[in-house]
Order: C-alpha cells, then structure tokens, then sequence
C-alpha cells in the first residue's frame, strides 16, 4: 500500500434532485515525500477529489487512507492552502505563522520561536516579520499561508491552485520556492492547477483528469523525465520538458473534443 492511498475513491452530488456524478471511482497511490499534480478541465472534479483527501468532502464510495490508517474529516494531519490569501489581518507575518504552532504539543515555546524563524527564512520573508499582512502583497500573503500550514506539520500538504491568482514573476518565483520547500521538508504534496507548464514544472509526477466526471486520462513520472534534484525555470525550455508540455496539452485538447461530441450528442 502506498503512503497516500486513494482506493475506487467516487463522489457523488445531489443538485435539485437528481444524482450528478463529480468523480468516478479513482484509485492512486502516492509515495511519501512526492509532489503530484492534479490538472484536467475546469469542473471536472479534481479539485472535489483533493478534498476529500482533506476530509473537507466526504466519499460517496471507496476509502482514502494514509500510512495504512482510514481518513474521515479534518485532522492536523492534512494541511491546505487556498488559492485565496488566508491571512489574519490583524497579526504580524510572525503573528499569523505562530498560528499554526498552536496546537503543536511536541515543541516547547522557544522550540516554536525558532521553528517560526527557520519558516520565515524557507519562504523568503526575512525582514518582514513584524509587518502586518494587509501591508504586503499576494505573494507575501500566500508565502505566509504556506509558513503557517508548514508550522502544523502536516503530514500531507494540499494545494488548490494556491498560485493562480498571482502575477507570472511572482509565480514563477513561488513555484521555485515549492521546489525548494518539498527538498527541505519532503511533505507529500498534491497540488491541483490549470496551467499545464506549473503542472510539470513542479511534479514528481502528473495525473491527468477527464471532463466530470473525473477519471484519470494519464499519469506520467515527471521525475523519471525532468530530475528533481536540480529543477528550475530554465528547465521551461528543455526539449524534454516541452515534449511533455505538447503530450500532456494533446490529452487535454482530445479529451475537450470527446467531452463536447457527448454534450451535442446529449442534447441532439
């Protein structure tokens, strides 16, 4: 069993009445330390998947479970970041990081002084400390939400399009930044996305989803491809990286075909 297993994992919503079907049964097993990346078209129900790895959504069949143990709802095992900036205003950048230290029974107070000083070095905001979050820009905030869930020490980390709101520079330094963080602290990661070079940019591995209901359409070893160890932005332009770019884009645009042949098919 891998560290993440997701066994014949399905959800199913009601919407006035009827059963509309989100995910069909989904079965991934993700090792430990791994960044893997969620990506298919909008709606198509990854998103509903991660949370229900989160505990956030309940399966309506299959069981989730992680170092062999079964998943119900939220626990401090799993940590999420939004695509939203989820920052207390009222607090300092320190402030908001030592939220996620609260409960945090393992460490001693200076033990969490210094665990908080060593997360603001990883994400870059060294200097910034005593700077309230409503003075900074996006891409502060999100480096603090990503500090604070790393405070918590989950086991799994859970992004949903954490850096779709962000202009391309600031992403693109963010994304090096996830890369740096995965080296240093090996959390287990799925990250969802609509942007299929972010997708492969940042991977140990890529999962492809269909229109909803999701099923897995294709998923390929990034890190068999494209080594993890020494991944920047210059990789953008490697000719393996772009090879993957036009394969992982041509399952997409196939799938979009497939998904409106049926849509015209339904309503004729």
């Amino acid at each position: 069993m891998a560290y993440l297993d997701l066994a014949r994992v399905s959800k199913t919503f009601l919407s006035e009445g009827r059963a509309v079907e989100a995910v069909t049964p989904v079965t991934l097993g993700i090792e430990a330390g791994q960044i893997v990346t969620f990506v298919g078209p909008s709606g198509c129900g990854k998103t509903t998947l991660m949370r229900m790895v989160g505990g956030l959504e309940t399966p309506s069949g299959g069981e989730i479970r992680l170092a062999g143990d079964l998943l119900g709802g939220p626990d401090r095992r799993r940590g999420m970041v939004f695509q939203s900036y989820a920052a207390f205003p009222w607090k300092t950048v320190a402030g908001n990081i030592a939220m996620g230290f609260r409960y945090r029974r393992d460490l001693g107070g200076a033990e969490k002084a210094e665990g908080a000083r060593r997360l603001i070095d990883l994400v870059g905001l060294r200097g910034f400390e005593d700077s309230y979050t409503n003075r900074i820009s996006g891409g502060m905030r999100q480096r603090v939400a990503i500090a604070r869930t790393l405070a918590a020490n989950p086991d799994v980390l859970l992004m949903d399009e954490p850096f779709g709101a962000l202009d391309a520079l600031t992403r693109e330094h963010l994304q090096s930044q996830l890369l740096r963080i995965n080296r240093t602290e090996e959390k287990t990661t799925i990250f969802v996305t609509h942007d299929v070079e972010e997708a492969i940019l940042v991977a140990h591995r890529l999962v492809v989803f269909s229109a909803r209901p999701a099923r897995v359409l294709d998923d390929i070893d990034v890190a068999a491809i494209l080594p993890v160890a020494d991944r920047d932005q210059s990789i953008r332009d490697a000719p393996d990286f772009l090879a993957l770019r036009r394969q992982v884009q041509a399952v997409l645009r196939a799938e979009q075909r497939r998904a409106e042949r049926q849509e015209g098919d339904n309503a004729a």
